[in-house]
């Protein structure tokens, strides 16, 4: 789903939070939704076996709760359109060790947690916003690696 940022006649603040409202009334999501589908998700990757390891390299157990709000903030701003989130991604992806496996693991993972949580409509928008995430961090990192990817071509596991 995708909101018309011409259809709402008033201006800066106001066209934003009646976009969250349109949102909100077509996938039921919230941010308690969202705040729910972040902890589960983040639960499930801190017991994956391939992903955990990855997330351990960058956060201890004291980080965690101030990347699950930032990763909050991070999935209302993108789902919900709310402009919470002012953070760059991209620059704290760049050098995490991932290959273009990890994304399928980590796609898989949040498509379950999205899929068991949300209504239809709700995980449809979650999973589509997840794979954008997705695909435009691999092409970045490969990029930040001096490698670009051709379609169908995946980011390659780094050198140990």
């Amino acid at each position: 789903m995708e909101a018309d940022m011409t259809a709402h006649p008033e201006g800066g603040p106001a066209r934003r939070q009646a976009l969250t409202r349109e949102v909100m009334a077509a996938t039921g999501l919230d941010d308690a939704m969202i705040g729910l589908v972040v902890d589960r998700f983040y639960d499930r990757v801190r017991a994956d076996p391939v992903l955990a390891p990855l997330f351990a390299t960058r956060l201890s157990d004291a980080d965690w709760g101030p990347h699950l709000a930032k990763m909050k903030r991070f999935w209302s701003s993108l789902a919900l359109m709310t402009g919470d989130y002012h953070g760059r991604p991209m620059q704290a992806h760049l050098p995490l060790p991932v290959s273009g496996a990890d994304f399928d693991r980590w796609l898989a993972l949040f498509r379950e947690t999205a899929t068991d949580l949300c209504t239809p409509a709700g995980a449809a928008l979650l999973i589509d916003k997840a794979e954008r995430v997705a695909a435009s961090l691999e092409l970045g990192i490969a990029a930040g690696r001096g490698h670009m990817l051709r379609r169908g071509e995946r980011l390659p596991a780094t050198e140990a």
